[in-house]
């Protein structure tokens, strides 16, 4: 939406300015007659670079803000004061920045909604919905403190993704450095050694096989590292796409140890948001919308969107969840039963709850299970390279004190 910058004259006499968005100028005018201002200068202003989420706003930031907010509100102070003293009072400069905007704006004459949709980065489409609705419904206080909910559980979920990945991940970053290092570095070193004490063609088969190893990696290195970037960059590409991002995402659901975790967190995060919007007054279609948006998961999308779809053909919703074939069965039924007892908002909350615990047992479950297997990994490899590679000395060994017993 346009932003204008406007002067206008108070019924005193005194002139004021300030910005505002509008669909035309005309209706800047108008906006400015019903707050009983006489308008003297409207002019659009110049579309802006709004600042974006990457310039440090973090979780932390928007649940201070939130919890502040429905706080204050609660109090009784004016929106324009609230806005004031967060902008002053946050320890994040850019926060203050961002916020300090939202305030000229709402002084302007536009909704608290409207002005939070400037900074799409920091408020989205689900918190400008959320306001929306609480603005409507003269509930400001309570949707604040919802925000400010769903932002712990959205935070704690992604905690959890985390959690699940980034044990294996490291791990297989460290066994990937230290095969670097023991095939380029010291490997090659026993294979110099072994051919000074002129016993290379002597060596044991898994010696050889080693060092044959270390060899076609030393000189194959340059091709390695190349086919390494290319694979990365395919692999990007192909997310990028939206059928290679499917092909993706449906795979993350079926993974025989992943899978299970991931399909969990997907339905934590649909029925968290999902109930967060319809008990906040967000109309279902617009929910569901919203919903599909912030699904994570394009697999998870196009199911969301189908079941809206059907709503808006005068269907349920819990027949089109259960054609997706991604929601578990149990998951369907509660849905269903809600829709049936008008209380879709409630059952969406009890199923995210349950969910939510059951993410942390698999998390947990996930991690002490591939603990121990992945040290075993680690271990065996590494285990396995220094074996072979003091068979030879073991063997030197074992000749010396033959021949000086015979």
């Amino acid at each position: 939406m346009p932003e204008f910058t406007w002067e206008a004259r108070t019924r005193t006499g005194e002139m004021r300015k300030g910005t505002m968005d509008a669909p035309s100028d005309t209706e800047v005018m108008a906006r400015l007659r019903a707050q009983q201002l006489s308008p003297v200068k409207v002019k659009k202003k110049a579309k802006e670079l709004h600042l974006k989420i990457g310039t440090g706003v973090t979780i932390k930031d928007m649940i201070i803000f939130s919890r502040q907010f429905a706080t204050m509100i609660d109090a009784g102070l004016p929106l324009v004061q609230i806005l004031d003293i967060l902008s002053t009072q946050s320890e994040n400069a850019s926060f203050r920045k961002i916020l300090a905007d939202v305030k000229t704006s709402v002084e302007g004459g536009a909704s608290f909604s409207e002005s939070l949709k400037r900074h799409p980065k920091v408020f989205d489409e689900l918190i400008c919905n959320l306001v929306a609705a609480g603005e409507a419904a003269g509930i400001l206080d309570t949707i604040m403190n919802r925000i400010a909910v769903h932002v712990e559980k959205k935070a704690r979920l992604a905690r959890q993704i985390k959690g699940a990945l980034a044990y294996p991940t490291v791990i297989l970053c460290v066994l990937i450095g230290m095969m670097v290092v023991m095939l380029g570095y010291i490997v090659p070193v026993f294979a110099d050694m072994f051919a000074s004490f002129g016993a290379a063609d002597a060596l044991p088969a898994p010696t050889q096989f080693v060092i044959a190893l270390s060899h076609g990696f030393i000189q194959r290195f340059p091709f390695i590292a190349v086919g390494a970037i290319i694979i990365v960059t395919l692999s990007i590409l192909t997310y990028r796409n939206p059928r290679g991002r499917f092909v993706i995402h449906s795979a993350m659901l079926t993974l025989p140890i992943f899978g299970p975790v991931f399909r969990k967190i997907a339905v934590a995060r649909f029925t968290r948001t999902l109930g967060t919007l319809l008990a906040s007054g967000v109309p279902i279609l617009d929910a569901l919308e919203i919903v599909s948006k912030t699904a994570g998961n394009v697999v998870i999308e196009r199911a969301i969107r189908h079941a809206r779809d059907k709503i808006s053909e005068g269907k349920n919703m819990a027949e089109p969840l259960l054609e997706s074939k991604v929601f578990p069965g149990m998951v369907v039924q509660m849905i269903g039963v809600g829709e049936q007892t008008g209380a879709l908002d409630q059952m969406c909350n009890k199923i995210a709850d349950f969910y939510e615990e059951e993410v942390d047992t698999a998390v947990a479950a996930l991690t002490s299970m591939l603990e121990p297997l992945m040290m075993v990994v680690v271990g065996g490899v590494a285990g396995g390279i220094l074996v072979a590679m003091y068979l030879p000395i073991f063997n030197i060994a074992g000749a010396v004190e033959g021949n000086q017993g015979g």
